[in-house]
């Protein structure tokens, strides 16, 4: 019973406060949540300068970029995510799906229900995933791209290095991330303070380039032709990319860490490298090819380019580890079908390893940075994706402010118009990618997209038939004794989807055997809004008669269930059944869809098939003991 009451209390559903002082937590934010976006200096400058069309960059489009870069780090970080969207704390917990999920409440989990915030919750996620095979690839790649200025015969050994960083970093992810965590934060403090200090030396050498600060310097940029114009726009995007992910990691360290991280350290040395670049190129306007390597001395190079490895690896390892959170919330959510979820920390559990996700990731990796071969094109790829994501927090988030925190609409719209505005000119500046390399994570998100509607459409028709096909427990109970010929001691304990009545597998097992245990436990998990149900909600045990219990499990989008757990929480609750004879029922259904009057079309039907088929096994999922499962088998048409 200690033991059982150990294993609960790990299980707790509350929120446990974050360990650590502030400062602790800020220094593994470093690491965590600001890779992305701290890593951008690589790569964005340069490709926006490239956008303006001029062999030789003038001082007016070094000054435009360097200002557009600023205002925008200003309103669309520090404003809207830092300041606004980090209060949208579920439980602790962020990211887009965590955000539909205070917007929709109850009613998300209510049924098959595909409303305007549904439908962006899904499309935001699915652009996430986008997001995820583009930035380790553009992230390793820029780093790498420093060997060209070191030596220029490197440059053939950029692609090849790259992928193997990449082939590297995927193949460590079973691993899991809790013992490289430490160093993490470090690395990324002498980052943050190695790319301010060469962007102060810089700005100290060309002083001229603090008038970018002036928000009308960026005017002349923006009256050029309006395909000049907006091919800096989609490019400028690239400086904020990693804005969402402040937002999405927010359940590692909490929000007053990230805001002291970001105000502390973060964006002065970002505003300082971006300076530093605009001073060099005002300077030298040969260096507008590579101008972040080129504010370091000769004798500082390598090692910047060692640190800018180390970094951009960081940066992709904490998108690769929200991507797992994702799929997990995902799954728990409704959304995804079952995958495999391996723990990597006994004290940590949002320290996850998703191997499907995890190679998927990796083959889109490797073969776009294949497509591509270099930062400048991969950023014609790059944006489209993160900034639809954008465009569905801000209009989720007018949801939000209007539901949930009751703000009135003379307050919500001039603040959510702000930076919707700004979105979507971001997402229309970056629609002009597609072409050119955009269509590449919008068919990434647009697949995605398309299997979460399927699973959800199939699974929602799946349990409307599996309820269609159940008995009432009353009638049930009342025909028992005509049909089991024994029941014999022992507790079985039957998982089923069906909320009320007798499930067609118990049915279709009594039908073909007549057994029946003494004691029946039906017991059906129920996803919640919140990512963690507390142990006083969570379990709701009904005793039904002649034996029969229904216990009810309802765990949030960020616990994952556990059979023989549940049992040892429920005699505690005062259970009373003996768990040293247990034995485990479930369901493998056949789905097939009917000749006539199947409310789901052939193809969608047949990719929720398949999603059904290459599903993890649910006795895995729920960590059922295989010696003592049973499957019964039957056939479902919907």
């Amino acid at each position: 019973m200690k033991a059982a009451a150990g294993r609960r209390a790990s299980g707790s559903g509350s929120r446990e406060p974050h360990n650590g002082s502030l400062g602790f937590l800020a220094l593994t934010a470093l690491g965590v949540v600001f890779g992305d976006i701290g890593t951008s200096p690589l790569y964005a400058f340069s490709i926006a300068l490239n956008a303006t069309g001029h062999a030789e960059p003038t001082a007016a489009d070094v000054k435009g970029v360097v200002s557009l870069i600023f205002w925008a780090l200003m309103l669309m970080v520090s404003l809207k995510y830092v300041q606004l969207v980090l209060r949208a704390d579920n439980d602790g917990e962020g990211g887009i799906l965590a955000l539909l999920s205070l917007v929709e409440g109850k009613r998300l989990m209510a049924g098959l229900r595909f409303s305007v915030p549904v439908v962006l919750g899904i499309l935001g996620a699915s652009l996430l995933y986008g997001d995820g095979v583009i930035t380790p690839a553009i992230s390793v790649l820029s780093a790498m791209e420093g060997l060209k200025v070191a030596a220029p015969s490197f440059g053939l050994f950029v692609v090849p290095v790259t992928l193997a960083i990449l082939v590297g970093l995927f193949a460590i992810q079973r691993h899991g991330t809790h013992l490289l965590g430490r160093l993490f934060g470090p690395v990324m403090v002498a980052w943050f303070v190695a790319i301010g200090v060469l962007g102060a030396v810089n700005v100290a050498a060309a002083p001229g380039i603090v008038t970018a600060l002036n928000p009308l310097a960026a005017v002349p940029v923006l009256s050029q032709n309006p395909g000049v114009a907006a091919a800096v726009f989609g490019a400028i995007f690239l400086a904020l990319t990693g804005g969402e992910a402040l937002y999405a990691d927010m359940g590692h360290v909490g929000a007053p860490a990230i805001r002291l991280a970001w105000y502390g350290l973060v964006l002065p040395a970002l505003v300082l490298t971006y300076l530093g670049q605009g001073a060099l190129v005002l300077a030298d306007p040969h260096a507008a090819d590579s101008p972040f390597f080129k504010m370091a001395p000769a004798w500082a190079l390598l090692p910047l380019i060692v640190l800018a490895a180390a970094a951009t690896v960081i940066a992709s390892q904490a998108l690769i580890s929200g991507v797992f959170s994702l799929t997990r919330q995902a799954v728990q959510m409704g959304f995804c079908a079952r995958v495999g979820i391996v723990p990597t920390s006994s004290d940590e559990a949002g320290q996850i390893y998703v191997p499907a996700a995890n190679w998927m990731l990796m083959a889109g990796t490797l073969l776009i940075v294949v497509m591509f071969k270099t930062s400048d094109a991969l950023g014609s790829a790059y944006g489209v994706a993160v900034s639809g994501t954008m465009l569905a927090t801000t209009v989720l988030l007018f949801y939000l402010v209007r539901r949930r925190w009751h703000w009135p609409l003379a307050a919500a719209v001039p603040v959510i118009a702000l930076f919707g505005t700004i979105d979507c000119a971001f997402l229309a500046a970056n629609s002009l990618k597609i072409a050119d390399g955009g269509w590449f994570p919008l068919t990434i998100g647009g697949a995605i997209a398309a299997l979460i509607w399927c699973w959800r459409r199939g699974s929602f028709e799946l349990r409307q038939r599996l309820q269609a096909m159940s008995m009432p427990v009353n009638l049930f109970l009342d025909r028992i004794d005509g049909m089991v010929a024994a029941r014999p001691a022992g507790l079985a304990v039957w998982l089923t989807k069906v909320d009320h009545g007798i499930s067609p597998m118990l049915l279709h097992h009594v039908r073909h055997n007549a057994v029946l245990h003494k004691t029946v436990v039906l017991m059906t998990f129920a996803a919640d809004r919140r990512p963690r149900v507390a142990f006083r909600d969570r379990h709701r045990v009904r005793r039904l008669g002649h034996g029969f219990y229904h216990i009810t499990v309802r765990l949030g989008f960020m616990q994952r269930p556990d059979v023989p757990l549940t049992l040892e929480n429920c005699a505690l609750l005062g259970f009373d059944a003996d768990l040293s004879d247990v034995h485990y029922f479930i369901g493998h259904e056949s789905v097939i869809r009917r000749t006539e009057g199947s409310k789901m079309g052939a193809v969608s039907f047949a990719v929720f098939a398949f999603l059904s088929k290459i599903a993890s096994r649910a006795p895995d999922f729920f960590r059922i003991p295989q010696d003592r499962l049973s499957e019964v088998g039957f056939r479902v048409e919907i």
